[in-house]
């Protein structure tokens, strides 16, 4: 009940307007000492490892979504090179992860929700991923904030579908039916040698875009720069049935690393 109730502000709080406004203050250049300010205080509140970025100095940043959306040094993150492994398109740590069951995914202990309603209504897509397979990836603040692929794929589509901006911690999930569904959010579509296979970056309270980098009808190889967002959220991964299986080892609440092999074709 007390979820129940730290929540119910969020759907009295005007979420797009509040996430517009942070979001444009974050893009800001200046004052130079308030932005410095502002990185500072957030990398010593996450614990934020500076050490692997490109940029390590954090005043070097020119804004606060600059410092947000950084780019990591070569070979920070390694990519499992087994083309028949399928790898974290981002850091995090798992939300859920398994078996589609018919049409539903779950989204917390006693919450499910529709693969349909999740791509916005489209039931020929929908088909594709009935008893599939699905990943939950949630990247908290101090996470390393871009998407990479999780499996080589052709780049078919990418469609955005506008919603709410719900935050997508654990607390909000386990209480806001149909979370994932009716959040903003912006779905991809692959074919690969298994199959299509759907990348969705979830929007959320406070996030101020999320930009997708790749170029549609392209071959993207595993590992390649998908995507980031400019504030934290939330990537689902879809898989169609019988063309996949996860890792045993990897469950709600475990931690993973982008590039890191979570299943395998």
């Amino acid at each position: 009940m007390s979820d129940f109730f730290k929540t119910l502000p969020q759907y009295l709080l005007p979420q797009h307007a509040l996430s517009g406004l942070l979001g444009r203050l974050s893009n800001c250049r200046g004052p130079e000492s308030l932005k410095n300010w502002a990185i500072k205080k957030f990398i010593d509140h996450y614990g934020v490892n500076l050490s692997e970025a490109v940029e390590s100095d954090y005043r070097h940043y020119h804004s606060f979504n600059d410092f947000f959306t950084r780019k990591l040094l070569p070979g920070a993150r390694m990519i499992d090179p087994n083309p028949h492994m399928i790898t974290s398109p981002a850091d995090g740590s798992i939300s859920e992860i398994g078996k589609i069951n018919q049409n539903k995914l779950l989204q917390a202990k006693g919450h499910s929700y529709t693969v349909r309603d999740l791509l916005g209504g489209d039931l020929d897509a929908a088909l594709d991923f009935q008893n599939g397979s699905f990943a939950t990836i949630y990247l908290s603040p101090k996470d390393y904030h871009r998407v990479h692929m999780p499996y080589s794929g052709h780049f078919l589509k990418k469609i955005y579908i506008p919603g709410r901006l719900f935050s997508v911690n654990s607390r909000t999930t386990r209480v806001v039916p149909n979370l994932f569904a009716r959040n903003e959010r912006i779905i991809t579509f692959f074919q690969t040698d298994m199959g299509k296979m759907a990348v969705i970056l979830v929007g959320a309270m406070i996030v101020g875009n999320i930009i997708i980098t790749a170029t549609e009808n392209n071959l993207l190889q595993k590992g390649d720069e998908l995507g980031y967002f400019q504030l934290g959220s939330t990537v689902i991964i879809l898989f169609e049935a019988n063309q996949m299986a996860w890792k045993k080892e990897f469950r709600a609440d475990s931690a993973v690393k982008m590039g890191q092999s979570i299943g395998e074709k």
